[in-house]
């Protein structure tokens, strides 16, 4: 009798720890999530600001800002697989 009770509240306890891994992968999921959106909030601005100051480096700029936000958002897309294969 002991061991059949010993056996379900590992179970219970097994499922319980399943629940909670879930959640921090989907709290994961969410901030590197926020985390690009932040990111590419903050690039976007400072590069419209270099233009308002400099209007004739828009170009090179606008070409880096881009190559960045590029680059954040792959490492935000990475995060969120991992974050999906982990489930």
């Amino acid at each position: 009798m002991n061991l059949a009770l010993l056996q379900a509240a590992a179970t219970a306890a097994t499922m319980n720890v399943d629940k909670i891994g879930i959640g921090l992968v989907i709290v994961g999921i969410g901030l590197a999530v926020l985390g690009a959106g932040a990111g590419i909030g903050k690039i976007g601005s400072s590069a419209m600001e270099a233009i308002g100051r400099q209007p004739e480096a828009a170009n090179n700029i606008r070409t880096n800002m881009i190559i960045v936000a590029a680059l954040i958002e792959g490492c935000a897309l990475f995060a969120i697989v991992v974050g999906f294969l982990a489930l």
